[in-house]
């Protein structure tokens, strides 16, 4: 294929195709669905003719009985087990117990961004099921700024995993998304999250679960038991917490110990878990890795029990990142605990199920040593209890035991459906991020350009594995980039070049445009696998740069990449007309190029993450976990929150448009004021040296009413002669006088249509509580006195008011 590419020229006489052979995978073929009895598929637990299969009366079983509660049938459950069958059921294989009726179950899925089959055979393709969506990675769907995007895309990838699930191709637990902020431009997971702001990454998070999980009309009332209210699909965050160091120098994520201040934790590491459990209801929660301030995520009694369950409410399962407990003997030698030790901390912790049993060489310590913890007194049978009461609660929830009626008729029908595939196409055209356009050199005018030139390596133009990113399942189709210009004009030559050389300068000066596609991929930038700079890698930046010599007409840069990328020497040199991030744009990603290209579709995403110049990475190692610059280290800020410094090559938020845009609204200022009530006491600030002190500097948000408000409307003008959506950024600055805060901080954001010519009025209401808090150094979250700035936008367009916010006491 690469030599055919590399010497192939398109002429209007001579199409030079290349095809790509899509290979059906034959593995879980049999049809067999997760609940399999002397050979027959079953689809729930409570089937009559099952148990009669089995030789046992289902009527003999309380917990077959859809009369009582969950909470009941769970306990007869749970109290039918022996001990040995109780711990063979905290792993993510987990056994089953046929005595009593109860089948095996595999709780490992993964659904990032489309169904995987990662892990250890729960989701299967092959015969009627051969694919799934396969939709662009997350850092893609967040540079969107659409939370109705994210809704449906997270809806899409259930009704899928429902449908394969009743086929007998997949389980009903996905251990998706991965809500982790990104703190350090060179962590390796950066294409799995939404990014680097806390806000972003939780309203991800809701948006995503609560269309994974929720059922339309199901579920009981306000008021009543969380526990009992129906499931879709079981959505996991995950990784809790502060972890986001995999692999960088001798730090792996194994051994590392985040050394975390609590301002920090509770402002960036834990605030989108907190969305993700109060606003979305999730029904599981991974801890991760990585020790915190010396102990183990995973046997963290503040994080899991108190934090987790007790104050944020969970209402489902803890699962381990797979390995984890075996880690803390193993890799951080935690205490010197032994398997037993770190069993009976990890579930007193709050932990109630360890995946451990698919990595080559890895043991599932629950069930390896969860009987010799609770025989020697380390470990109380009824915290084993608990952790089952846990998991089959949410698998009653998910009509493992007795269906869910209104989900049974999914089958392959609905699956890699054409309106899903529409779905990723328009997934991936939102998150398109234009980041240079010099004298409008795109969009491409298809009346002007009639030859074309793609250059590249092989993996970006025909990158029919590139754009699917990690964690990814078999997709339907791939569209690729050359695949998907080639249709819009016929007449181009894909020139492929190596790690080495490009000589593709005689190509480029007989053709009408050139196009170059670069950047990274998974072997630079994955899990397990941090970035050892911000570069373009294999000799990229020296071949784009010649060919931007040689071509006649200022060329077109569409770069490929989760993280930023420092592209300097593009952004400064006139003959690179323009740069469009591309990501990793899934299944459908070329024509979402394609059409971003030749204007099809106006661009209107924004960068979810700072782009730093490569020198930045110099200034502060990975393992320093702080947000904020640390002086006495000469540590830089980090994300746009604490650092707006020179080496930022393009800011967060950063996004350009084929339309000319304006801002206009006839708020000029506002103000509030907060009554103190005679419960709640003032709380102080670190305000700078010289300031005047305060009656009353701030008040306590946990004891709050919390109902004041500052509304506003923003008028968005489109001055252009194209429709297209522009993402409105809301931020808040405090007040100038407090000390340490952020320079401004992200607290909403809106996707908005406005047709060419018109304009379109955005209301937005802003709790005072929520979107003008700071967490202060004492980790008090606080309303602070004094006048803040609403923000909206940055760069060239931008408006702002200022809001003087009265305590009274």
């Amino acid at each position: 294929m690469a030599s055919s590419l590399r010497h192939c020229v398109l002429l209007a006489s001579l199409l030079c195709a290349v095809s790509v052979a899509f290979t059906s995978v034959s593995g879980g073929g049999s049809g067999l669905g997760p609940i399999t009895t002397n050979g027959r598929n079953y689809t729930k637990v409570c089937d009559p003719a099952r148990f009669a299969a089995m030789g046992l009366e289902m009527g003999g079983f309380r917990y077959c009985d859809a009369s009582l509660p969950y909470a009941e049938r769970v306990r007869d459950l749970v109290g039918r087990l022996t001990l040995e069958e109780k711990v063979r059921n905290l792993g993510d294989r987990a056994e089953g117990a046929a005595r009593v009726g109860l089948p095996p179950y595999l709780w490992w899925g993964e659904a990032l961004h489309g169904v995987s089959d990662t892990g250890p055979g729960g989701t299967r393709f092959g015969d009627v099921v051969p694919g799934a969506t396969s939709f662009p990675l997350v850092i893609n769907s967040a540079a969107a700024f659409n939370e109705t995007l994210w809704g449906a895309i997270g809806g899409a990838v259930s009704t899928e995993i429902r449908a394969m699930y009743n086929l007998g191709h997949a389980e009903l637990t996905y251990w998706s998304p991965n809500i982790n902020v990104v703190r350090d431009p060179r962590w390796g997971r950066a294409s799995e999250t939404p990014g680097e702001d806390p806000f972003v990454v939780g309203r991800y998070s809701v948006n995503f679960v609560r269309a994974m999980q929720d059922i339309d009309g199901a579920g009981p009332g306000p008021g009543a038991d969380p526990f009992a209210r129906p499931i879709k699909v079981s959505s996991c965050c995950k990784h809790y917490a502060a972890y986001d160091v995999d692999a960088w120098l001798t730090a792996d994520r194994l051994t590392f110990d985040a050394r975390v201040e609590e301002r920090d934790m509770i402002e960036t590491f834990e605030r989108p878990f907190e969305m993700c459990v109060r606003d979305g209801d999730a029904s599981c929660v991974m801890c991760s890795y990585n020790r915190i301030n010396g102990v183990p995520a995973c046997a963290n009694a503040r994080l899991l029990s108190e934090t987790v369950r007790g104050e944020w409410q969970l209402h489902g399962y803890i699962v381990s990142d797979c390995d984890s407990v075996r880690v803390m003997v193993r890799d951080a030698k935690w205490l010197g605990y032994n398997g037993v030790e770190a069993t009976a901390a990890a579930m007193k912790a709050g932990l109630d199920l360890d995946c451990g049993m698919y990595w080559e060489g890895a043991q599932d310590f629950f069930t390896a040593f969860g009987l010799d913890a609770v025989r020697q007194g380390k470990l109380r049978e009824s915290e084993v209890d608990n952790a089952l009461r846990n998991l089959y609660l949410t698998l009653m929830r998910l009509g493992f035991f007795d269906g869910i009626p209104e989900l049974e008729s999914l089958g392959a029908d609905d699956v890699c459906t054409e309106e899903h595939k529409e779905l990723a196409a328009d997934a991936a055209r939102q998150g398109m991020v234009l980041i240079k356009n010099d004298h409008g050199r795109l969009p491409l005018d298809t009346n002007k350009v009639h030859s074309l030139s793609l250059v590249g390596l092989l993996q970006h133009i025909n990158a029919t594995d590139v754009m699917l990113g990690d964690y990814r399942g078999k997709p339907c189709r791939v569209v690729t980039p050359y695949d998907a210009i080639r249709k819009v004009v016929s007449a181009t030559s894909a020139h492929v070049c190596d790690d080495g050389a490009c000589g593709a300068a005689a190509d480029v000066k007989t053709v009408d445009a050139t196009i170059v596609i670069a950047g990274l991929n998974m072997s630079v930038e994955k899990e397990g696998n941090d970035r050892e700079d911000l570069l373009l890698p294999w000799n990229q930046t020296n071949w784009i740069n010649a060919v931007a010599e040689a071509s006649p007409y200022p060329i077109i840069l569409v770069i490929i990449s989760a993280g930023g990328v420092d592209v300097s020497f593009a952004q400064n040199n006139p003959k690179i007309g323009a740069i469009l991030w591309a990501g990793y744009p899934g299944e459908e990603g070329g024509t979402a190029i394609a059409d971003v290209l030749f204007g099809k579709y106006n661009p209107g995403g924004r960068l979810p993450l700072t782009w730093y110049k490569n020198e930045y990475i110099s200034k502060i190692p990975m393992t320093s976990m702080a947000l904020r610059p640390v002086a006495d280290k000469g540590y830089p800020g980090r994300t746009y929150k604490f650092y707006g410094g020179p080496e930022v090559l393009y800011p967060f938020g950063h996004g350009l448009s084929y339309s000319n845009l304006s801002y206009a609204s006839d708020t000029t200022g506002a103000s509030v004021t907060a009554r103190v009530a005679a419960w709640e006491s003032c709380k102080q600030l670190t305000r700078k040296l010289g300031t005047a002190p305060l009656a009353c500097p701030a008040v306590n948000v946990a004891g709050h009413g919390c109902q004041e408000e500052v509304s506003f409307s923003l008028t968005v003008a489109n001055r252009g002669s194209r429709d297209g959506t522009h993402v409105v950024l809301v931020y808040t600055v405090p007040p100038a006088e407090v000390d340490d805060a952020p320079l401004k901080q992200l607290v909403a954001f809106r996707r908005v249509f406005v047709p060419a010519g018109a304009a379109v009025q955005v209301p937005f209401t802003l709790n005072v509580c929520k979107a003008f808090a700071i967490v202060e150094e004492t980790a008090y979250t606080v309303v602070p006195s004094g006048v803040s700035t609403v923000l909206v936008g940055d760069e060239a367009l931008s408006f702002s008011f200022p809001v003087k916010i009265e305590l009274a006491v």
